[in-house]
């Protein structure tokens, strides 16, 4: 589901602007911006918070992930192949300052 495009067709279709929402809401108009451009994601009480101010009702349940996205898990795998051809270059000796009394 795409939150930002969601939540600016709930904006759109209760006839509001982002900072009518955003107030109807009790959030800021950036943070709303945000929301709708996918800057950020807002927490599902948030969502639904939001939607609700725009009319609409939404019924969100919350799961633990279970290992079964198939696409999360692609791409968990594409990023280890790529950190594996930059390898670690580890110093022979470990040049930290000192903090303390020397003795």
């Amino acid at each position: 589901m795409d939150v930002g495009a969601t939540l600016r067709a709930a904006r759109a279709a209760a006839g509001l602007t982002q900072r009518g929402l955003a107030e109807r809401a009790g959030t800021s108009h950036p943070t709303l911006a945000a929301y709708e451009s996918g800057a950020k994601v807002p927490r599902a009480d948030t969502f639904a918070r939001i939607l609700a101010a725009a009319g609409k009702h939404v019924s969100v349940e919350t799961r633990p992930y279970d290992g079964t996205d198939a696409e999360r898990d692609a791409e968990l795998v594409q990023v280890l192949l790529l950190a594996e051809q930059f390898p670690a270059r580890i110093a022979p000796t470990l040049d930290a300052p000192c903090f303390g009394r020397r003795r």
